[in-house]
């Protein structure tokens, strides 16, 4: 009995719907603009968290970077204090190999910005990283073309570098770059590799899209490693069994040993983890979805309004009809159904609609910025069910008033 009056509630739904084309589209509008407005929020959230959190998954969960800079900021010192700080050397990566006992493995690297040619094409300020063979041991490399550096080619210093993959599109477009020379700070550089590509991210810079990766004694050629300005860092794994927190207070010991820092004196160094990123993403994003809920539910509510405004509208022309339909023995549950089922039509066919037009907008954002974006199956089934719930409560109160209908007061409506 339930799904016949439904369908029947739907049969009448789609013929008021085909008659009062305008009244349709304006109701479907405020819904429509409502959902889009709401989803899409969400949709840039979850890229922006799910872009965040991937390029931070790079760092390593375990993996503790001592570098000058820290990734936050308190009140014990400011920037300028840390700009006088010297700059992570070689020295230290030496004393972390030979003094600490928890750390598996460590790597040494230094990034500058160097102008990379091949023939007539060039890559301006491209950031060139040399390091230590154990790079790929402590950050994700996925060799998509030749291979990674070998143990020989770092110890010697060989002219090899593996381009990221929109470095390597720059200069050779469609031709294969393994075993071409590039020009790389005014040293011919044979090409070993390709990294796969990674995408752009919401956290920029930690991708190796455009980067230039070379070993270490090569790069010591033409990067001074000496300037206290210079960008160095050394990551460090810790052993099995080892908390990442304790590795971070070991390697804080050693490196006041090494860098000998008295007792109480405020160290000149940064020991960082990727725990420090996520923990403070985590309390802007919870600000952020409440922000979007805001945004989205006056939208919403809007469009709510909307759809209960025509319906009022549908109930009084339709007086007279639903007079006739009582008169014939037609319940009220039947006739609450009936434009209750209208209502939640009219509004989820709106929903779907804003979805489409989110679905177009990430199409087009991705084709031009390929920013990975997405509409997920999550947001779909929210956006239908916030649809679906306003609705049903814009549509009650019209649908019960109709529903309590007079017979012979409707059916003398007309009159």
């Amino acid at each position: 009995m339930f799904f016949r009056i439904f369908k029947e509630g739907i049969v009448f739904a789609v013929n008021s719907i085909v008659v009062n084309k305008l009244r349709t589209f304006l109701s479907l509008f405020g819904i429509t603009i409502g959902i889009f407005s709401i989803i899409s929020v969400f949709t840039v959230l979850d890229w922006m968290e799910s872009s965040i959190r991937s390029s931070i998954s790079t760092l390593g969960d375990n993996v503790v970077y001592i570098q000058k800079w820290p990734w936050t900021f308190n009140d014990n010192f400011a920037w300028w204090d840390v700009m006088k700080w010297p700059a992570i050397s070689l020295d230290d990566l030496k004393a972390i190999q030979t003094k600490t006992t928890k750390a598996e493995t460590a790597c040494f690297d230094v990034t500058q910005s160097k102008q990379i040619k091949y023939k007539k094409n060039i890559a301006s300020s491209i950031a060139t990283t040399a390091v230590t063979y154990e790079f790929k041991d402590l950050r994700t490399i996925d060799v998509e073309k030749g291979r990674y550096f070998s143990p020989f080619e770092v110890t010697s210093g060989k002219n090899v570098v593996v381009l990221g993959n929109t470095i390597a599109e720059k200069l050779f477009d469609k031709s294969d770059p393994i075993g071409k020379e590039i020009t790389i700070g005014g040293y011919k550089t044979t090409v070993i590799g390709v990294v796969k590509k990674e995408g752009k991210g919401a956290f920029s810079g930690l991708e190796l899209d455009e980067r230039a990766l070379i070993p270490l004694n090569f790069g010591k050629t033409f990067m001074n490693l000496r300037n206290r300005f210079v960008d160095t860092e050394i990551m460090v794994k810790p052993k099995p069994g080892i908390a990442a927190q304790e590795l971070t207070d070991d390697l804080q010991m050693v490196m006041r040993a090494a860098r000998r820092i008295r007792p109480g004196q405020q160290s000149n160094f940064s020991v960082n983890q990727a725990t420090l990123l996520t923990q403070g993403f985590d309390a802007i994003f919870a600000g952020i979805n409440v922000g979007g809920w805001l945004i989205g539910g006056l939208a919403i509510l809007v469009g709510g309004f909307g759809i209960a405004n025509i319906m009022f509208v549908s109930v009084r022309e339709r007086t007279n009809q639903i007079g006739i339909q009582k008169a014939l023995g037609a319940k009220r549950y039947f006739i609450l159904m009936q434009f209750l089922t209208e209502s939640l039509l009219l509004s989820v066919v709106g929903g779907i609609l804003g979805i489409i037009f989110i679905l177009i907008g990430t199409v087009i954002i991705n084709y031009l910025y390929e920013l990975n974006m997405f509409l997920t199956f999550g947001n779909i089934i929210l956006a239908i069910v916030i649809s679906g719930v306003i609705g049903i409560v814009a549509g009650y109160a019209p649908a019960y008033a109709a529903a309590r209908m007079n017979p012979v007061d409707a059916i003398g409506f007309s009159f």
